[in-house]
């Protein structure tokens, strides 16, 4: 049987020869741990350092935000004519391009009004031929009347020289009275011709002006018609709609067979190669903004890529302004909120070749104020001079 031997029974040789009991940790054996730490914090504290000196020469002029999308002047395909829907040439999604055919409606009734104003106008035009023919013939019958007329001023100046020539042998009596009597008939008659031919004249005269009125309102009346033909043929042709810009076809409400009245919207083509941004930034950070600061754009459909841009102009009001209903702020209670300005941001035409982009996806931006840190500086130190005049 083992003996036990109590430890405190336990010689001084054989305690000195006990092993110790206090163990090493992996730590205390390591010496390369604290310069490893101290090495850590230096660089913690460089990092810190560099990354608030980058905000600060840099960082602080970075103004972001998400409340953006991007957007396309959408041209909403609508008909200025009614009628009964043909054909259609397009189906969704369908990419057109300005000129193209989209939809045809049903021209009968425009085509019938053009024909109508056609003979219309032809009408007229036989109309003022034959009073041009008239004006030929009263043109000839003026002449006819002024021959007559000189001819009766011939005949009542003779028969009026015959009077004056019998007058004094009448009453000398070397001719009868009877002779002057019908002398002083016949120059009576020849001045009432006279009256009469100068009244033909005129009614030839007056003839021939109503002739040439009657010419202007066939002419007028031409014109009028080929004013209804022109506005008729407007028409006809505007019953085949076109796209008048490049892009796709979206929001097809048209069907075959519909009965389409004047302004009804038929689509809309979205302009996929004209793409914008609207950031709505805080009315604090558009102070530094100006049109031409280059932009970071990250679209989240894109898994973080960064797009480039730039600012290209500045909404003329705030979002409110702009509103349907506009808010007042002299009702008595009034809290104030940051308003939002939209900002245009340009887009590059080989980015959005390069990516599928559609209007109305959501982005980040992040507009890059740097280049007025200069003027941002002489306001700081104009500020501390202030400052520092006063302490």
């Amino acid at each position: 049987m083992t003996d036990v031997v109590n430890e405190g029974q336990w010689s001084p040789e054989i305690r000195s020869a006990a092993p110790d009991a206090t163990p090493t940790t992996p730590i205390q054996d390591r010496t390369w741990v604290r310069p490893v730490i101290a090495a850590g914090i230096v660089l913690a504290f460089v990092a810190a350092v560099y990354a608030t000196g980058h905000w600060y020469e840099h960082g602080r002029f970075i103004q972001s935000t998400n409340d953006a999308y991007l957007e396309a002047d959408n041209m909403t395909v609508t008909t200025k004519v009614g009628g009964t829907v043909e054909k259609i040439f397009v189906t969704d999604n369908q990419i057109v391009h300005a000129g193209d055919p989209l939809v045809s409606l049903d021209s009968n009734a425009n085509e019938a009004r053009v024909a109508q104003a056609e003979a219309t106008a032809a009408q007229g035009r036989a109309q003022a031929a034959v009073y041009a023919s008239q004006i030929h013939e009263q043109d000839a019958a003026i002449a006819q009347s002024s021959a007559a007329l000189d001819q009766a001023e011939v005949q009542r100046r003779f028969a009026q020289s015959e009077v004056e020539r019998y007058q004094p042998l009448a009453a000398s009596g070397a001719e009868s009275q009877s002779r002057l009597v019908s002398l002083i008939a016949n120059r009576d008659q020849a001045a009432a011709q006279v009256v009469q031919a100068s009244a033909a004249l005129r009614q030839a005269r007056v003839r021939l002006v109503s002739l040439r009125s009657q010419i202007d309102v066939a002419e007028a009346q031409v014109r009028s018609a080929q004013a209804m033909a022109h506005e008729a043929q407007i028409d006809v042709d505007s019953a085949l709609i076109r796209a008048s810009i490049d892009g796709r076809v979206g929001d097809r409400s048209v069907r075959l067979g519909q009965q389409a009245q004047i302004g009804t919207p038929l689509m809309t083509i979205v302009p996929d190669t004209h793409l914008y941004i609207v950031a709505n930034f805080k009315e604090t950070q558009v102070g530094r903004m100006r049109a031409g600061q280059p932009v970071r754009i990250k679209v989240d459909a894109l898994s973080g890529e960064t797009l480039a841009g730039t600012v290209e102009s500045f909404a003329p009001g705030t979002g409110a302004e702009f509103a349907l209903i506009p808010p007042s702020n002299a009702t008595g209670n009034f809290t104030k909120i940051v308003q939002r300005i939209p900002v245009r941001i340009q887009l590059d035409p080989a980015q959005l070749a390069s990516h599928a982009l559609v209007a109305g996806m959501s982005v980040t931006v992040s507009v890059d104020t740097v280049d007025r840190k200069a003027t941002h500086q002489r306001k700081d130190a104009s500020v501390a001079q202030i400052m520092g005049g006063h302490v």
